[in-house]
């Protein structure tokens, strides 16, 4: 077994476990394999163990590895900042984005997706902790964003994204979720049923609040250079 199937069947035990203990569904769940600034072998091994899903944040590079991956059933996800000029691209070569922070934004994305394709999944990314260094709408615009993005014919809004202020505690690590998630639940819109929360240090909190998607790069690859 490669070091990269081992890390992914630990990682997953790590997930199921997490689930057991927050008292949800085993495989409620989803990885994304954080494969950014990784070699396209990486995926492919990633890919012989069994994942599937593989988000990338920048653009040229996911493209050059979509190309050379075209005869794998990947699912890819979009997970950096999004320029205005990049919108079309990523329409186009993305099922998923996670990363949409202002409504010009998501009606690029909506105008430039091809009819050929399904409707474009987003995440509204939430700066929960409202970090001046980090993109994402705050939880006041929350509400009123949905709606205006509720209207576009070509993406569907499937819930939100956000990666809070880190912390040591667990406690502490549990709360930004927690708040972001009810804020969704409190707008009774069952159709908004993902929460992309999550990473490596912080997998057992966002579990524990909700997330239906963790992140998860280093921990599967080893760490970036």
């Amino acid at each position: 077994m490669t070091s990269i199937a081992s890390n992914l069947n630990s990682i997953k035990a790590d997930i199921r476990l997490a689930e057991s203990n927050a008292g949800r569904e085993s495989n409620s769940v989803q990885l994304l394999a954080v494969s950014k600034k990784k070699p396209s072998a990486y995926i492919i091994e990633a890919y012989q163990a069994g994942q599937r899903h593989f988000g990338e944040s920048y653009l040229q590079e996911a493209l050059t590895k979509q190309k050379e991956l075209s005869h794998y059933q990947i699912t890819w996800h979009f997970i950096g900042p999004i320029q205005s000029n990049k919108t079309k691209q990523i329409a186009e070569n993305f099922s998923w984005v996670h990363s949409v922070d202002r409504l010009k934004i998501a009606q690029r994305l909506s105008n430039q997706r091809p009819e050929s394709l399904p409707p474009l999944n987003i995440c509204l990314q939430v700066n929960i902790s409202q970090e001046e260094s980090k993109a994402g709408i705050k939880l006041t615009e929350l509400a009123d964003m949905i709606q205006q993005i509720e209207q576009l014919p070509r993406i569907k809004l499937r819930g939100v994204m956000a990666i809070p202020e880190p912390a040591q505690d667990y406690a502490q690590q549990r709360l930004p979720y927690r708040q972001l998630h009810q804020a969704i639940e409190d707008l009774n819109k069952p159709e908004l049923d993902t929460f992309s929360f999550g990473m490596t240090a912080d997998l057992k909190a966002a579990i524990t609040e909700g997330a239906s998607i963790v992140r998860i790069g280093s921990a599967l690859f080893g760490a970036r250079t």
